[in-house]
Parts: C-alpha cells; sequence; structure tokens
C-alpha cells in the first residue's frame, strides 16, 4: 500500500500472483486486463503503442522518460493504438520536439488507452524475465478507488495468449493499395511512381512503415486481409508474396494462414516473412513454434547471420518463436539471437523463399536490415 503520507493514487497494476503497484494514472480512465511485457527500446513509443504485434498485451518501457518528444500523426504505425496500455516509471512531462502535435497523455485519452507512471520498472521487468510475462489487470481512477483482490483476480481470469488468434482483430477488413514510400528529409513522404515489382502483402497485423519499405524498395503492393487463399492472393498475378508481422499465436492463426501459404509455394513464387509471417512460413515448412518465457521486446537486440557470421543490432518483438531445432531438411536456419539463441531467420534452400523474426525496417530501432527489402526485390528480378 503507499504510505499515508503519500499523495493518493490514480492508478493500480494488479498481477495475478498478487503483486499490486501503485502509481498515477494518465490516459484514458477505466480498467483492462492484459498480458505483461517490457520493451527496451530508448525511443518510439507512439510507433510501439501502434503496432498491431501487441494486440492483447500491456507495454512497460524500460527507459524511464516516455512521453517527452510528444506524439505526431506521421509515426502511428497504425490508425489506432493497439497495445492495450502502458506502464512508465516516470509520469510523462510535456513535450520538447519540434514535430509534436500533442501530449502522450491527451493522445492516450483520446484513444482509450490506459497508463500508469511512478512505478519500480526495474523491480517489474526483473519479475517478467525471471517469472515470465504475467497476466495483469490495469486500472485509472482520478478518485483512486480501488479494489486490488479484485483486480487480481480479473488478472488471473484473462486467457492469455496462447492459442489465441488475434490476427483476425488487427487486419485489414477489404483489400487497398499502398503507394507511400519512406520518410526522407525533407520531402517527408513521397510515392511510388516507377514500381519495377509487383508484390501481394497478407496483413496479419502490418506496420505502415513496413509497407513503405517494401514500396521504396520498388514494389507496387497490394494488401490483402489475413484470411486471404492462395487463390485470392494469385489472383493479382504477384511477382512475389510478402507476409507480414502481427499478434498472437502462430499456431492459431495458421489454421488458415498455412494452407494460403503452402498454396502460393507450389507456385514457386518469391516469399518474404517477418514477425508472425516468419513463424507461419516456418509452420508451413513443416517446422514448430514454441511460447516465449518474456519474449523479445526492444531496439537493441543484437542477431547473427549464421552463413557470414555479421552481426546485426535489430528491433523485435514477439512472444513466440520459431523451433530451430524442429526445421525439415531442406530450411536453413539464416539467423540466430545473440542473447539466447533463440532462431531469428530461416530460408528455403531451393527457392527464393525466406523470414526473419526481428523487424528490418525499424520503427523504432536501428537500420542494420534494411538490405532483405532489397534482397526480396532482387529475388524477384532473378
Amino acid at each position: 500500500m503507499a504510505p499515508a503520507s503519500s499523495p493518493r493514487p490514480t492508478a493500480c497494476l494488479a498481477l495475478a500472483d498478487g503483486t499490486v503497484f501503485y502509481g498515477t494514472g494518465f490516459g484514458a480512465t477505466g480498467e483492462t486486463t492484459a498480458e505483461l511485457c517490457f520493451n527496451t527500446a530508448m525511443t518510439g513509443y507512439q510507433e510501439i503503442m501502434t503496432d498491431p504485434s501487441y494486440a492483447g498485451q500491456v507495454v512497460t518501457f524500460t527507459f524511464p522518460h516516455i512521453g517527452n518528444t510528444g506524439v505526431n500523426p506521421e509515426d502511428d504505425e497504425t490508425a489506432e493504438p493497439v497495445a492495450e496500455g502502458m506502464v512508465v516509471k516516470w509520469d510523462p512531462t510535456d513535450p520538447s520536439n519540434w514535430r509534436a502535435a500533442d501530449t502522450l497523455a491527451n493522445w492516450l485519452a483520446r484513444r482509450g488507452r490506459i497508463a500508469i507512471g511512478g512505478v519500480d520498472t526495474r523491480r517489474l521487468t526483473r519479475a517478467i524475465r525471471q517469472q515470465g510475462a504475467p497476466h495483469i489487470a490495469l486500472a485509472h481512477d482520478p478518485a483512486g478507488d480501488f479494489d486490488a483482490a479484485a483486480l487480481v483476480d480479473k488478472a488471473r481470469g484473462f486467457a492469455g495468449l496462447e492459442g489465441m488468434d488475434l490476427a483476425r482483430k488487427v487486419t485489414c477488413a477489404q483489400s487497398y493499395r499502398w503507394d507511400q514510400m519512406r520518410w526522407a528529409w525533407p520531402e517527408g513522404y513521397t510515392r511510388q511512381t516507377q514500381a519495377r515489382h509487383r508484390v501481394v502483402a497478407v496483413d496479419y497485423g502490418a506496420k505502415r512503415n513496413i509497407l513503405r519499405c517494401l514500396a521504396s524498395a520498388g514494389c507496387e503492393v497490394t494488401v490483402l486481409p489475413a484470411t486471404a487463399t492462395a487463390d485470392d492472393v494469385l489472383a493479382h498475378e504477384p511477382d512475389g508474396v510478402f507476409l507480414s508481422n502481427g499478434p498472437g499465436d502462430p499456431a492459431a492463426t495458421g489454421d488458415y494462414a498455412v494452407p494460403m501459404i503452402r498454396g502460393v509455394l507450389d507456385r514457386g513464387l518469391p516469399m518474404f516473412g517477418i514477425c508472425l509471417g516468419h513463424q507461419m512460413l516456418a509452420l508451413a515448412l513443416g517446422g514448430k513454434t514454441v511460447k516465449m518465457n518474456h519474449g523479445h521486446h526492444g531496439a537493441n537486440h543484437p542477431v547473427k547471420e549464421v552463413e557470414t557470421g555479421k552481426v546485426e543490432i535489430t528491433s523485435m518483438n514477439h512472444g513466440f518463436a520459431v523451433d530451430g531445432q524442429s526445421l525439415p531438411d531442406g530450411v536453413a536456419e539464416t539467423h540466430v539471437s545473440l542473447f539466447d539463441g533463440s532462431n531469428c531467420g530461416i530460408r528455403m534452400t531451393d527457392a527464393p523463399v525466406f523470414s526473419v523474426q526481428h523487424h528490418p525496417e525499424a520503427s523504432p530501432g536501428p537500420q542494420d536490415s534494411f538490405y532483405l527489402f532489397e534482397r526480396f526485390a532482387a529475388a524477384m528480378a532473378g
């Protein structure tokens, strides 16, 4: 409990094991239940909150100064925030950035997302690392009226992400074309007008900057919903097929995605997958996926390319992983995490088909892996 002399807390974070944190609420009021993860990125909190891969999760930021650059419409990865809420060390200050159009607190309130500040995020992060990603309940009440025991019960009642198909909830409702390219000074976003390759991108929760990277690599992009069939994809006569990132359990989404992927593979088209797309490609090729203890979330993850020994610093966001030991003959492991040795990339040895677990579009994150989009374009050119 908070000391009697302290200001009355206006937010409460309750873990399923009975641990309770109090702090200062900001953003929307109300309650939510979710899985709790931590992210080690020092920048890009707006991109993280709007990344569809965070559906069903509340994000703890290990970097303490969240909110100090404000928010702006250009940095959203989707139209609305997808992460259920956020946990931070320091209460957000007024923004100090020339691109800021509003404060983080106002932005969260308008978008219906709850946040709590003043939490010992180091303690919370250690607990997640040691015990795994917990189920939590997060509440914000300006009056500070909380029933901690009831919140703990709600956390215990959360179903969890294992076995959940969340791609259906975050995918597009219908197909659309995308031609916007990556942001560049001083023009900002520009349009692709001289595309060399026709690409179908299957949207399991695609980030806008991934689509921009495809456009910048010379691709005319048609985005299809997650439930698209192989016939739907092939009807567009693509030069290549892209499998996007997304949330939830890949085995659950794979019930309908894997038959589509196998149908496209039978046509011999180049294929490139990222994150959830990587995991489902592995399933389609005969591999397996597993739930991780606490996942990988951040913009500073070292990944080694097996064939060259080159180390890339990458952006990651995933709670499931491909079991590298389950890959069949004809599928090679191309990248591994230097944090824990988990699989971070695969390729077919006899076809232009590959995927990675990390996020080469880097939103946020370093730009070490942009070359993968060029590799995909080269496969289609070849």
